[in-house]
C-alpha cells in the first residue's frame, strides 16, 4: 500500500546494524515520518558534501587511543562538529528504524554511501585533531615533547611558536614540569665556599715551617710520620710560648724584688739562685728593645767627647754596655756576672779605694730602698770635683726638685738636668765634699716610686 523509502535500507547498512524488524504503523503517522525523515537525510547528504569538498579524505592518525585521551585531558574542548552530525545520523535512523522495513535500494548505492559516510566521519576526526593540537601548541609548553608526538606543525603559527623565548600561558589543566631553580651570584659563591669547607675539613693539620703539600689524587690515608712531625712541631710552639710566658712572669716577680727590698736582699736572692739573673736579663732586654731610646747610649756619647784618660765607675752595668763604648777605664759592678769585666758585689760597698774615680755613673741602677747608701758609696770613691751621672725612668719621680735637695744635701751640687724626654730624666751632678747630713737624718727626696711593669 505504502512504497518503502529509499534510505530505509542503506541507514542500516551504512551505520554497519543488522536488519531491522519493524512493524507497520497508521498510514498518517508514517507519511508525516517519513517526510521528516526525508528532511534529515537530505540535510546529512548536504553536510557531506560540504565537508567533502572543504576537506579531502585523509588516512586516520596512527595516534594510539592513550595518546587521544591524554590530549583530550590536557586540552578539554568543546563538542565538536563531527560529533554532532553523527548524533543527528543517529537519531535518523532510530526514526527510520520505527517507522518500517528497509528499502531496496541497489547494492551500489549503499556502498558508495557507506564509503561516503566512513570518509566523513575520518575527514571530520582529523580536523579536530588538527584543531586541538593547534590549541594545545598555544597553551602547552614548546619543549615538552609529549604534546608534539604526531602533530606536523605547518605554518605561519607553528613557526612562530617554535622561536619565541617567552613562557607560554599554561592552561589551568595542564601539568608542566618545573623550571630548574637558578642560584643568585651570593648563593652559588656560599655554595662554592661549603663545599671548600666540607673539603679543607678532613686535610691534615699544616706545619708553619713547612711548604704547603700538593692534594692527593685519590682518597689516601695520611702516613703516621707527618702526623706525628705536626704533632712534636705543634707540642714545641706551645712548650716555647708557655716558656716565654713563664720567663716573663718570672721576670715582673724579680723586678719587683729589686724594687721592694735592699741591695743586700737582692745580691742574696741571685747568689742562691744563679739563673735568676739570666731571667731578669732576658726580660729587661725584650723591654729595652720597646723603648724610643737608650739612656746609656747618651751617656755614652757625652763621655766620648771628655778625656779618655778619665776613671770611670758604672754602677749597675748589666751586659757592660756602656764598657763596650767608650775608651775609657771602666769599672763595672754589679749584683751577677754576664760578662768577665763585671765585679760581683753590693753597689752600697763596691771594693774600690776612697776617691779613685773621675766619673760615677747609675744608668737605671737606683733600684732598692737603700738609695741613699749608693749615692754617699759614690761620693766615697769620687774625686773631688768628680761627676756624677744618673739617669732614671721620668715616672719614678714625684717631685723632681725635692729629689734635687736630696741629693745636694749628700755632697753634691747640680750641673745639668735633661727632662725634656717623656721616658727618661737625666741628671749630671758634681762632688763638693762629703755628705752634710749624718747618717741618722731623713731624706724624704730619695723615695722613688719603684718601676713595675704590667702584664701585657
Amino acid at each position: 500500500m505504502f512504497e518503502e523509502p529509499e534510505w530505509a535500507s542503506a541507514a542500516p547498512v551504512a551505520a554497519g546494524l543488522g536488519p531491522v524488524i519493524s512493524r507497520p504503523p497508521p498510514a498518517a503517522a508514517l507519511q508525516n515520518k517519513g517526510s521528516k525523515c526525508r528532511q534529515l537525510l537530505a540535510t546529512l547528504r548536504a553536510l557531506e558534501a560540504a565537508s567533502l569538498s572543504q576537506h579531502p579524505p585523509s588516512l586516520p592518525s596512527s595516534d594510539s587511543e592513550e595518546d587521544e585521551e591524554e590530549r583530550k585531558k590536557k586540552c578539554p574542548q568543546k563538542a565538536s562538529f563531527a560529533s554532532a552530525s553523527v548524533e543527528v545520523g543517529k537519531k535518523g535512523r532510530k526514526k527510520c528504524e520505527k517507522q518500517g522495513p528497509p528499502c531496496s535500494d541497489s547494492e551500489e548505492e549503499v556502498e558508495r554511501k557507506k564509503k561516503c559516510h566512513k570518509q566523513f566521519l575520518v575527514g571530520s576526526d582529523s580536523a579536530e585533531k588538527e584543531k586541538r593540537k593547534r590549541k594545545c601548541q598555544k597553551h602547552a609548553p614548546i619543549n615538552s615533547a609529549q604534546h608534539l608526538d604526531g602533530v606536523d606543525q605547518t605554518g605561519p603559527k607553528a613557526w612562530k611558536g617554535s622561536t619565541t623565548n617567552d613562557p607560554p600561558k599554561q592552561s589551568p589543566g595542564s601539568i608542566s614540569p618545573k623550571p630548574p631553580r637558578t642560584l643568585s651570584r651570593k648563593q652559588w659563591r656560599n655554595r662554592q665556599k661549603n663545599k671548600r669547607r666540607h673539603k679543607n675539613k678532613f686535610r691534615p693539620p699544616q706545619v708553619p715551617g713547612q711548604a704547603p703539600a700538593e692534594a692527593p689524587t685519590e682518597k689516601t690515608e695520611v702516613p703516621a710520620v707527618s702526623r706525628t712531625d705536626s704533632h712534636e712541631a705543634r707540642a714545641a710552639d706551645l712548650r716555647a710560648r708557655m716558656a716565654q710566658r713563664l720567663d716573663g712572669a718570672r721576670f715582673r716577680y724579680l723586678n719587683e724584688q729589686l724594687y721592694s727590698g735592699p741591695s743586700s736582699a737582692a745580691q742574696r736572692l741571685f747568689q742562691e739562685d744563679p739563673e735568676a739573673f739570666l731571667v731578669y736579663h732576658r726580660g729587661f732586654q725584650s723591654q729595652v728593645k720597646k723603648w724610643p731610646l737608650q739612656p746609656v747610649d747618651g751617656i755614652a756619647r757625652d763621655l766620648r767627647q771628655r778625656p779618655a784618660s778619665l776613671v770611670v765607675a758604672d754602677f749597675g752595668c748589666g751586659d757592660c754596655r756602656l764598657a763596650s763604648s767608650i775608651r775609657n777605664p771602666v769599672h763595672c759592678f754589679d749584683l751577677a756576672s754576664l760578662d768577665p769585666r763585671v765585679t760581683v758585689c753590693d753597689m752600697a760597698q763596691v771594693p774600690l779605694e776612697d776617691e779613685s774615680v773621675d766619673v760615677a755613673v747609675f744608668c737605671l741602677s737606683l733600684m732598692g730602698t737603700n738609695i741613699r747608701d749608693f749615692l754617699e758609696e759614690a761620693n766615697r770613691v769620687l774625686k773631688p770635683g768628680g761627676l756624677l751621672k744618673v739617669a732614671e725612668v721620668s715616672s719614678r719621680f714625684e717631685d723632681v726638685r725635692t729629689f734635687l735637695r736630696a741629693v745636694t744635701k749628700l755632697g753634691f751640687k747640680i750641673v745639668s738636668k735633661d727632662l725634656t724626654n717623656s721616658h727618661f730624666f737625666l741628671f749630671d751632678f758634681q762632688k763638693t765634699g762629703p755628705p752634710q747630713v749624718g747618717p741618722k737624718a731623713q731624706l724624704s727626696g730619695l723615695k722613688l716610686h719603684p718601676c713595675l711593669y704590667k702584664r701585657r
